[in-house]
């Protein structure tokens, strides 16, 4: 399976922001019920904490209902532009 990079803004994203952001969760009760129902791996452990900050580096997964990995996504940290004197 292939895994996207997804670029975010420092310092993280929650979770659930995440699921909503990437396209896997129509709305925040959606992405609660996947967190909480056992769809979503972080870095290949069941992830069951919604609010749980994502870093760079970190992969994110989505199950099927049998356990089979779906979907992945890698993330990555947008660069900061450096501050101009």
């Amino acid at each position: 399976m292939d895994r996207q990079t997804v670029a975010i803004r420092p310092p993280g994203i929650p979770l659930d922001a995440f699921l909503k952001f990437v396209g896997a969760a129509a709305t925040g009760g959606e992405a609660k019920h996947l967190v909480q129902g056992g769809r979503v791996q972080v870095n290949g452990s069941r992830e069951i904490r919604r609010s749980r900050q994502l870093r760079g580096g970190d992969v994110v997964e989505l199950l099927d209902q049998q356990g089979a990995i779906v979907k992945a996504w890698e993330v990555r940290l947008q660069e900061q532009p450096s501050a101009g004197l």
